[in-house]
């Protein structure tokens, strides 16, 4: 194509660049601004991406100043962050020069020592109070000087704010406009989902370490419990626990008063047949009970009496119990197969129920004596009681009679005693008579419905010693 040099007036080939000129300049502005977005996209992506991937929070937030940076044209980015304390650090910064990238390093975080958000101030250093987490930019901006451009924003968890983002540029030139401000916005919300997801995930690992130990703890007190009845000459038991949780505070026993007999394989041993319950509910409990269980079982070895056996008892758990701030309800009793006597001494626990075959009477085993663990000096008083064949006897724990259904009903003493006694004139044998009862009360209860404590039967028929 020839053009001639001064040209009288515009040929057609001139007016053909002339106007192509801006579609050519559209055309490569649009090149860049869809190279631009594919860039951001792909940035976003990829904080995205290790959001997902991530399991060490760290690892996560030491993108988070470079992700920052680089959506947003910066020169570098900060993170700063709060902790419950009100203290706030300088967790992680990114900037294309290193050199002036450590700088920087060094006056956000002299800076951010001197601040607080709150009053606490575990150093003893003096420090600035701040009224709000926004007035840490003003700090920031004085720290960095005039020729840094400093822009941030919250990094908000549950809506609260957790710390600060924040970007920087050296460059005259450099515009914060609304593109920018929301591209930050991204990596800080992108941020504030990682810090949320880590706290979630230490506290789950917390919860099922938690589970755990409740597993763990429940195990060993199942096993402290008695697996079997014991085999008594003349008597049948059964005896359940159901706890309103993984660990309970209800305790029973079966203790045999000599073990030298016992392993001579003597089944006219007498035995303590023991009932208790701990105040509360849960581990606490469940030590306490275990603690009792220990204790008790030495003090049996002593053959002193009931009441000598409670009040050395109460004795010496009394500074335990004192400083938990709990207390123990406990019945102790123990049956001579030979005589079919029964020996008892009540600390202040529901007095067992005995139905009396010969006259289909129900009368309660009581003693006077005060908690365990109330008074260090208590005194505890015993009784005696020939039993008969057929009389029963029900040692139980307030679970039972605190049961409560859908009105709000107790399922109270009463009822309890009714179906006791129905039990023991139309049932044959101890097991089923504790099944009936257990039965009873989740009727009472309602399906679906939880207990609110600790259920505890022990159920004691007598039979003929020529048995």
């Amino acid at each position: 194509m020839t053009v001639s040099p001064i040209p009288s007036e515009p040929s057609e080939e001139d007016n053909f660049v002339s106007e192509g000129t801006p579609v050519i300049a559209l055309k490569e502005l649009v090149a860049r601004l869809y190279r631009e977005q594919n860039k951001i996209q792909n940035l976003l992506s990829s904080l995205g991406f290790a959001l997902r991937s991530f399991n060490n929070l760290n690892q996560f937030l030491e993108l988070t100043p470079l992700m920052a940076a680089r959506v947003t044209d910066a020169e570098g980015g900060a993170l700063i962050l709060f902790n419950a304390q009100g203290q706030i650090r300088l967790e992680q910064l990114h900037c294309h020069n290193s050199k002036k990238g450590e700088q920087i390093s060094q006056k956000l975080a002299k800076v951010s020592k001197t601040l607080t958000l709150t009053p606490s101030n575990p150093q003893g250093m003096a420090k600035i109070l701040l009224p709000c987490p926004a007035a840490v930019d003003e700090h920031i901006r004085k720290a960095l000087g005039t020729d840094i451009q400093v822009f941030g924003t919250p990094i908000l968890v549950k809506n609260a704010e957790r710390g600060r983002l924040y970007i920087f540029s050296s460059h005259s030139e450099y515009q914060w406009n609304s593109t920018r401000r929301k591209l930050l916005q991204l990596v800080s919300d992108q941020t504030a989902v990682a810090i949320a997801n880590h706290e979630l995930t230490v506290q789950l690992r917390a919860k099922e370490r938690q589970d755990r130990e409740l597993e763990i703890a429940s195990e060993i007190q199942l096993r402290l419990l008695p697996r079997q009845c014991p085999k008594i000459k003349g008597a049948q038991l059964a005896a359940k626990c159901k706890t309103a949780s993984r660990v309970g505070g209800d305790y029973y026993d079966f203790i045999p008063v000599n073990y030298d007999q016992l392993n001579s394989q003597d089944n006219s041993v007498p035995w303590s047949i023991v009932i208790g319950d701990v105040m509360g509910k849960g581990v606490p409990a469940g030590l306490i009970m275990t603690m009792t269980r220990g204790m008790l079982r030495a003090e049996v070895l002593n053959r002193h009496s009931p009441a000598q056996i409670m009040q050395h008892l109460n004795r010496v758990m009394y500074d335990d119990l004192e400083n938990s701030r709990r207390f123990v309800t406990l019945f102790y009793s123990e049956y001579n197969p030979k005589t079919q006597i029964i020996s008892y001494t009540n600390a202040a626990h529901n007095p067992p129920l005995l139905w009396q075959a010969a006259t289909g009477l129900i009368k309660t085993l009581d003693t006077k004596g005060m908690l365990i663990g109330l008074v260090p000096d208590s005194e505890y008083e015993y009784s005696q009681l020939q039993l008969a064949p057929g009389d029963t006897i029900m040692y139980y724990t307030d679970g039972f009679t605190d049961a409560v259904n859908n009105y709000g009903e107790r399922f109270d003493e009463d009822n309890l005693h009714h179906a006791f006694a129905w039990a023991c004139q139309n049932l044959e044998n101890p097991q089923e008579i504790l099944d009936y009862l257990f039965q009873e009360v989740d009727n009472f209860i309602g399906s679906g419905n939880k207990i609110i404590d600790d259920m505890t039967l022990v159920i004691m028929r007598v039979q003929s010693n020529l048995l």
